[in-house]
């Protein structure tokens, strides 16, 4: 969504690079564009004027005068003004003391809000708690049928006493309402207290406009189930008519929250850096597909990091985290570094990737894959499913040692995966070659072309189990070594020690490759 203002603020920051100092005339340039770049995005003219007002008497304050780097320096106050107008803080669901949590959605129709409701129930669901989702749209035709739909498919109790309208019917004002929404909405806490269910999540009726009778509506069913949350869902795709809209349900409902709907959409995105700051309400959730697992908590700060294609790697990490088991992870990385990893380690790691969602969105969460957009964008699914296909299309002898298919079985196996013998070689030739730099990284030969890496934790040849051990060389040329113990122990003893740091790349030569530790974040991600 946000790619045409990435591109524009990445070409206002490409005139900064390389300069040692800023002058105001280069502050003034760039500030011009970031301006013409948010505007362009749909942002709401008293954001921006605000946005660049506070960029720009940062930018000349003493932070970038007396900065190493003054270009990046000017990124980092961008990116913290960014994170500031997206809310700053993570805002988290305030449940109640007593439950059950109730939890209002409100908004236009068409701004997703009875798809959004399962996929927040599925999400309270993963996260511990017993939602129940409630049919109170008594007036959009077959409102209620789809909730029931989208609760199955989350595994979430829906609370649907009224079949509301479902043949379509209209009056003279518009749809018909078929049923009382207040009565469902009341009925429904009281049914999650009986039946034990924490969470409640209200489906109220949106329109096509804003207009009295809704805002009337959604105000009594706040008086009657004095909900612990309002969450108003809006389309990130309204663009400058997200202010107006805001503003009328935040004076005709006043809502605590705000939940952006259909990220992936190819619109300008204005919206989501315009309501938080017009309103004051936080941006809670963010809803990024059609899927009902593509929804997820906002963080303001991850946010801007995609907007500077500063990347994601928070999200993909915590995303890897629920698919991939530790165990198989330690095991496969023992497998890659004694070069036993085979084709059916390669599609067990497959099918965990599949499950964490689109390939060409997790490539997008790296830093820096902004200028790779349009290969992702032209990045075809389906050839995963053809990797998948033509490995499970082979025997398990033939998995588990790639070396035996010669042609006659590369013909059986594209025919069993209906696909060709070049796509068959293609695979095996790149996972051999994969294979072998795997192998050479493990052991601590770094990448090939760029030189040898020291071993990393765990992954080093002299710890890995069943690795041959090198003899160690106690003689130094020019000096003989006693063969009496103690005396060696001795000698040992009164030569001085080696100044640390004295190595190659500035790491100590006594100490053991396994010594060396790399930052917790990348170890981890690693």
């Amino acid at each position: 969504m946000f790619d045409s203002l990435q591109d524009r603020l990445q070409s206002a920051f490409k005139g900064l690079r390389g300069k040692g100092k800023l002058s105001d005339a280069d502050i003034d340039a760039v500030a011009r564009e970031i301006r013409v770049a948010l505007l362009d995005a749909d942002v709401a003219v008293p954001v921006v004027r605000e946005f660049i007002a506070n960029v720009k008497e940062r930018a000349r304050g003493a932070e970038v005068s007396q900065a190493l780097n003054p270009a990046q320096q000017v990124i980092k106050i961008v990116n913290d003004e960014l994170v500031r107008i997206l809310g700053g803080e993570t805002r988290r669901i305030r449940f109640a003391k007593n439950p059950p949590t109730v939890i209002m959605l409100a908004g236009l129709q068409g701004a997703g809000k009875t798809t959004l409701a399962g996929k927040l129930g599925r999400w309270l669901k993963a996260q511990g708690h017993s939602p129940m989702l409630v049919a109170a749209d008594l007036q959009r035709p077959n409102a209620v049928t789809q909730l029931k739909v989208v609760g199955d498919q989350a595994g979430v109790t829906v609370f649907a006493p009224e079949a509301g309208n479902v043949s379509g019917a209209q009056t003279g004002s518009g749809t018909q309402s078929i049923g009382d929404p207040v009565r469902v909405a009341r009925d429904a806490v009281a049914e999650a207290k009986r039946s034990l269910h924490d969470v409640v999540v209200i489906d109220t009726a949106g329109r096509l406009a804003i207009d009295a009778e809704l805002m009337k509506q959604a105000a009594d069913i706040r008086e009657a189930t004095q909900p612990d949350e309002v969450l108003f869902v809006i389309d990130a795709m309204i663009g400058q008519d997200a202010v107006g809209t805001a503003e009328a349900f935040l004076e005709g409902v006043d809502f605590t929250g705000v939940v952006l709907s259909k990220l992936d959409g190819d619109a300008r995105g204005g919206a989501a850096l315009s309501v938080r700051s017009v309103t004051g309400r936080p941006i809670m959730f963010a809803s990024t597909g059609e899927k009902l697992d593509e929804f997820d908590v906002f963080h303001p700060d991850r946010m801007a990091s995609r907007i500077l294609d500063m990347g994601d790697v928070m999200t993909l990490i915590e995303q890897a985290e629920k698919v991939f088991d530790a165990d198989q992870a330690a095991e496969a990385a023992e497998k890659v570094a004694g070069g036993s990893f085979t084709l059916a380690d390669f599609l067990q790691q497959m099918e965990a990737l599949s499950k964490m969602g689109s390939m060409s969105k997790m490539l997008g969460m790296l830093p820096g894959m902004g200028q790779f957009k349009d290969q992702l964008a032209n990045f075809d699914e389906k050839d995963i499913d053809k990797i998948k296909a033509i490995i499970r299309s082979m025997t398990p002898s033939e998995r588990d040692n790639p070396k035996i298919i010669d042609g006659s079985r590369r013909a059986r196996i594209a025919r069993g995966s209906g696909t060709q013998v070049s796509d068959v070689n293609q695979l095996v030739t790149r996972f051999f070659e994969a294979a072998k730099m795997m192998q050479r990284m493990a052991k601590g030969g770094g990448v090939p072309g760029m030189g040898a890496m020291p071993g990393m934790p765990g992954m080093g040849a002299g710890k890995r189990a069943g690795a041959k051990q090198p003899k160690q060389n106690n003689k130094k040329k020019g000096k003989r070594v006693s063969g009496n113990p103690a005396k060696r122990a001795a000698a040992a003893q009164a030569e001085p020690a080696k100044p640390a740091g004295a190595g190659a790349f500035g790491f100590d030569q006594n100490a053991a490759a396994d010594d060396f530790e790399l930052p917790k974040e990348l170890r981890d991600l690693l």
